[in-house]
């Protein structure tokens, strides 16, 4: 009797376990739609409050847009230097495949904890970032702004799919260096960019997110 018994419950256990896996990958694959769709959805125009468009000189709209845009990316390897540096590792440049690289300086294999701390805190600054944003009550709905907070998006969004897998990605490493996943770190940062990403779309200040007000109306996309 006690055999039947210890086989249901390891039956049991199993099965739970096996429930949670499937769950987490239907949540992974949900998350990671639900944020593409909602940074897709900041690209179209919206029609409605027309006192909060965007300037009416499309080139000077758009080079501050470029101008947030690489001041998230900025942010972001400040974020790790300075994280390198506060945990007493001395970072350093290189390059990856063609591709500028921060590098922390610290031996992971020694210190996966403050390896870990180094790769965060790039992607942490920039949600930090737009947190401060969307949270600290200002006018609001500059072209900078607006890059700025495309770019925090953006780069989770380029690190959770494209750059996940990348042989220096920060979801590679923090993945190594603690107990969680990769699909556990992408649900993480993914969640909050999404969450990021929907109150955008609900706040009216930036309505025409990628739509430059003209004379005629409004122009979507890049000018060159």
């Amino acid at each position: 009797m006690s055999d039947r018994r210890s086989s249901a419950i390891s039956y049991l256990l199993r099965a739970d376990h096996l429930a949670k896996n499937i769950a987490n990958l239907r949540l992974s694959r949900a998350i990671r739609i639900g944020l593409t769709l909602s940074v897709l959805g900041l690209g179209f125009p919206q029609l409605s409050r027309a006192q909060t468009s965007p300037p009416a000189h499309t080139d000077t709209y758009w080079r501050q847009l470029a101008f947030g845009f690489a001041s998230s990316i900025v942010a972001h390897e400040a974020g790790h230097v300075l994280m390198s540096y506060a945990v007493g590792a001395h970072p350093y440049f290189g390059i990856d495949h063609g591709r500028p690289t921060v590098y922390s300086g610290i031996d992971s294999r020694l210190h996966p904890h403050k390896q870990f701390l180094f790769s965060a805190a790039g992607l942490t600054t920039q949600a930090l970032l737009n947190e401060a944003i969307l949270d600290i009550p200002h006018s609001g709905g500059s072209a900078f702004e607006r890059g700025l907070l495309a770019g925090g998006i953006g780069t989770t969004l380029f690190y959770i799919t494209l750059g996940r897998n990348a042989s220096v990605s920060d979801i590679t490493y923090m993945a190594k260096t603690s107990s969680l996943s990769k699909t556990q770190v992408s649900l993480i940062f993914g969640g909050i960019s999404a969450i990021q990403a929907w109150r955008i779309s609900r706040n009216p200040r930036y309505s025409h997110f990628f739509a430059s007000a003209t004379g005629d109306g409004a122009t979507v996309g890049l000018s060159f």
